[in-house]
């Protein structure tokens, strides 16, 4: 029976691997048909649509399933999508942004609202956090990319404030409104990069227990599942040893 129980778990996993896999194509997919709609088919002739497109490369989606979207925009098919952003609070008082796109408000609203509630914490009104926040330009390297001064030295020639290395490979941040031109000239550079996105990071972190993670976890997992929800950002802050038993 402990065969068949673990079999049965890798399965479990397995399935729910290839569901987020899925759910994770499904979105990228919507921001690149979202992109392409709102301007030139042609990547290189719009810098949101190129973009999507890398970061959806970045997240292994297939060609094909790539020029799909492209293609349903040129076509007009698809739904009109809105962007929506919402702010609230987690437990243990984390801020939490949550970006949406959905064609039906009312009904994304209730669902987010109705998330945050079961998980213990509450909806707040658009700007109730996000200056706890600041927009910017990411762009991400693996450690072959170079050693820190080689990349330090890149990103200030293309125009980035920022640079974080690691074991784990290089974060370089730079103004959201400058990303494109910033991850371009980084190309010229250093090759392709691993990914290339607008995100938020906190300005302001709240630290959190096992237990405070746990329920935070379970609020993001909540909300990402949410077929409309296409990012979620918190400002946490956990210590190592809380990582590990996470």
């Amino acid at each position: 029976m402990a065969g068949h129980s673990k079999w049965a778990n890798i399965q479990h996993r397995k399935g729910r691997q290839d569901k987020l896999r899925a759910k994770l194509f499904s979105k990228l997919s919507k921001e690149i048909t979202v992109a392409a709609k709102m301007g030139d088919p042609d990547p290189e002739k719009n810098p949101r649509l190129r973009l999507a497109v890398k970061e959806a490369k970045s997240s292994s989606v297939p060609k094909d399933v790539i020029e799909r979207a492209i293609k349903k925009s040129m076509a007009g098919e698809g739904e009109d999508y809105e962007e929506i952003r919402y702010e609230g609070y987690g437990p243990g008082g984390v801020a939490v942004i949550v970006e949406a796109m959905t064609d039906n408000r009312n009904r994304t609203a209730s669902s987010v609202r109705s998330t945050f509630t079961k998980s213990g914490g509450n909806l707040g009104e658009t700007g109730s956090v996000g200056f706890m926040f600041d927009r910017k330009g990411e762009v991400t390297y693996p450690v072959e990319a170079g050693d820190a001064d080689t990349v330090m030295m890149a990103a200030i020639e293309a125009g980035a404030e920022d640079v974080q290395s690691s074991e784990d490979g290089h974060v370089i941040y730079c103004a959201d409104t400058d990303l494109n031109e910033v991850a371009t000239a980084l190309e010229a550079e250093l090759g392709e990069s691993a990914s290339t996105k607008l995100v938020w990071v906190p300005n302001i972190s709240t630290e959190l227990d096992l237990e405070g993670m746990e329920k935070l976890m379970k609020l993001i997992d909540a909300l990402e599942d949410d077929d409309d929800v296409q990012r979620v950002t918190a400002n946490f802050e956990a210590s190592d040893e809380v990582m590990a038993q996470l």
